[in-house]
């Protein structure tokens, strides 16, 4: 399996499916605003016109947010296979987070719905609060999730107004490191198991600190071994596959 990161390696010019027959892995940064699903489907047309293919298999290993950034791994042609391992490598994050409001799903796609006090909150009490959340836990996932109910994304319902019965999901926070601090708003490294929705850990430190809180940025700087700095921005797929 060939892993396609920075710098570029001098041979991508002969990249091809015939070349690397148990596929490809892509560490993209992946743009804000756009869906995993965008991302997929821009990388599998612009391979299936560089290499001539109709049947192409290509997908992603862990969803990014739209307003999130950073490593997506895109699996192409056998490496699809390779999903779910890659999907189970422990993750970091780096999150910016305000408190004193909530949005219903608990980042900036939505206007915020209630405002919280915050004056009670000293640094002091959020590095309490980030120790209580290290460990093993069940973390109930936000409304606004990919979680399939009833045959649908749990954010189409959410879209329409309904609530869904969610379960929680078994995972682990290993690190919560703040980074910056500056009332109302903080920067906290995580890192955590799969399955860890980040806009539900900022919610529920904002619950943990009797106020409300929501993401304001989001970027996964590590998944497993891939690192942010050896990833690859769109414009540097552009220049491997987008030309004949």
């Amino acid at each position: 399996m060939l892993t396609i990161q920075k710098p570029l390696q001098p041979e991508w010019e002969g990249i091809t499916p015939e070349s690397y027959p148990k596929g490809m892995v892509l560490s993209l940064n992946k743009p804000y605003g756009w869906t995993s699903a965008d991302v997929v489907r821009k990388i599998k047309f612009l391979l299936q016109r560089q290499w001539n293919l109709k049947n192409l298999k290509v997908g992603h290993a862990g969803t990014l947010d739209p307003l999130a950034t950073g490593i997506l791994l895109i699996c192409i042609g056998k490496a699809t296979k390779a999903v779910e391992s890659l999907q189970a490598q422990e993750k970091e994050y780096i999150a910016s987070i305000r408190l004193g409001a909530t949005t219903p799903c608990f980042d900036l796609e939505k206007e915020i719905d209630q405002t919280y006090p915050y004056a009670h909150i000293t640094e002091e009490s959020v590095q309490k609060a980030l120790a209580s959340m290290i460990g093993p836990q069940d973390q109930m996932p936000p409304q606004f999730s990919a979680k399939i109910v009833d045959g649908a994304r749990a954010y189409e319902w959410a879209r329409s107004g309904v609530q869904t019965a969610l379960n929680p999901a078994s995972i682990e926070i290993y690190e919560a490191t703040m980074l910056q601090y500056k009332l109302p708003d903080m920067v906290v490294r995580i890192r955590c198991s799969k399955g860890t929705y980040i806009r539900a850990f900022a919610r529920d430190l904002g619950l943990a600190l009797q106020s409300g809180a929501h993401l304001t940025d989001l970027v996964r700087s590590q998944n497993g071994p891939f690192t942010l700095d050896q990833s690859l921005a769109m414009e540097d797929v552009e220049k491997i596959f987008g030309q004949k």
